[in-house]
């Protein structure tokens, strides 16, 4: 009897996902630079409190995909909405506001070399902020910081972190605005394996924390496999594959099992 209820409420969690309206939808999208056809009808949904692992080969158009959801690139064709916005009717202020409301992880951090780390911080902040009290940003500062586990370092400047620090700082950075959605391009590149593996428990601590939905771009197996909840494979510039890591884990084909042996 148990387990017959565990099963209905199973299906019941199942089916009010796919009736929740996706926060990300993209349909038949193209780019192409010059005679390079980068993207070739691409589709895909990444729904609220889920992240997506997106796994490829270099150029395959996995950074180029990102770059088009908050108007970094601007495709050729096909139909991108986010967060209920159609991102192609968007005047240049309501682009700006929506983009506040997606959090995006370089892959470098992209600190400001010249700022502390409590500047770096604060600078968002300034920006989107206005009426924020000084108290409040403040008291903001030190709970993304308590986040990432580096409140001691608020007063240091980038070029005395580490890699992994200077990433978690990113991080704090992005999430000091309270994204709705996160973008992470390759967010344990170049970071030595206890580091990447740090970087990839802080982000299911944070989806898990603040709800987000998230897309993850990345070549490292052991962080897609601790963070997705859903991968799709692009293979030049084509969705080849999709479903969790265990059943790609098992696929026959081989170009697919390349990826996980």
């Amino acid at each position: 009897m148990t387990q017959q209820i565990n099963d209905i409420a199973e299906q019941k969690r199942i089916a009010g996902n796919e009736q929740q309206e996706p926060v990300i939808t993209i349909r038949g999208l193209k780019k192409s630079f010059k005679d390079h056809n980068v993207l070739q009808s691409v589709a895909l949904e990444v729904h609220k409190g889920e992240n997506l692992v997106i796994l490829g080969k270099s150029g395959s158009g996995k950074s180029v995909l990102i770059k088009c959801l908050v108007g970094l690139e601007w495709p050729d064709e096909g139909e991108i909405s986010v967060l209920g916005q159609d991102i192609s009717t968007l005047r240049y202020d309501e682009l700006n506001a929506l983009r506040v409301r997606v959090g995006f992880l370089f892959q470098n951090a992209a600190l400001y070399d010249s700022m502390t780390v409590r500047e770096n911080l604060s600078f968002p902040l300034r920006m989107h902020k206005k009426t924020m009290t000084q108290e409040k940003k403040d008291a903001v500062i030190m709970e993304m910081l308590d986040n990432v586990g580096l409140v001691d370092a608020i007063d240091q400047m980038p070029s005395r972190l580490s890699g992994g620090q200077s990433k978690r700082i990113g991080l704090a950075r992005t999430l000091i605005l309270r994204p709705e959605i996160m973008l992470y391009d390759e967010p344990t590149t170049g970071l030595d394996t206890g580091t990447s593996r740090e970087i990839s428990e802080l982000m299911v601590r944070t989806k898990k924390k603040y709800n987000i939905s998230s897309i993850t771009i990345t070549h490292d197996m052991p962080c897609a496999k601790l963070t997705a909840d859903r991968i799709i494979m692009m293979k030049e510039g084509v969705v080849v594959a999709e479903g969790s890591y265990e059943e790609l884990e098992k696929s026959e084909d081989e170009w697919i099992r390349s990826f996980f042996h």
